[in-house]
């Protein structure tokens, strides 16, 4: 299911900009990350989710890229921008050959229906 967003043509070129502009040089390093290596972890200090994830992936022998924006408190506008970005709430964000495959619960189903291998 396609997730609902605001008609570009009901948001006015200012907050289009503004949006577009948040954070930009953190999004575009994620963007460039995600486009040349294979597997990638985005995540925050402290969330256990995120750390989950990394061990995860550790104990498949699965080599990846950990790319941490602040934690609870810092970094949160960054973090903003990666979400709209992304489409995706929360973190971490796993990408597997370029796409989005979800957070730390859509990696371990992966794992226990066999599909995440070297």
């Amino acid at each position: 299911m396609a997730r609902l967003t605001l008609s570009q043509d009901k948001v006015s070129p200012a907050v289009q900009e503004a949006v577009g502009n948040l954070h930009r040089a953190v999004v575009e390093k994620v963007a460039a990350t995600v486009a040349s290596d294979r597997v990638v972890v985005v995540g925050m200090a402290q969330n256990t989710f995120v750390k989950r994830a990394r061990k995860l992936l550790d104990e498949q022998g699965i080599a990846f890229t950990y790319l941490e924006y602040g934690s609870y408190f810092s970094m949160w506008q960054a973090r903003l921008a990666l979400k709209l970005w992304a489409g995706f709430p929360t973190f971490p964000m796993v990408f597997i050959d370029g796409t989005l495959i979800g957070g730390f619960t859509e990696l371990r189903a992966l794992k226990e229906q066999g599909k995440l291998t070297k």
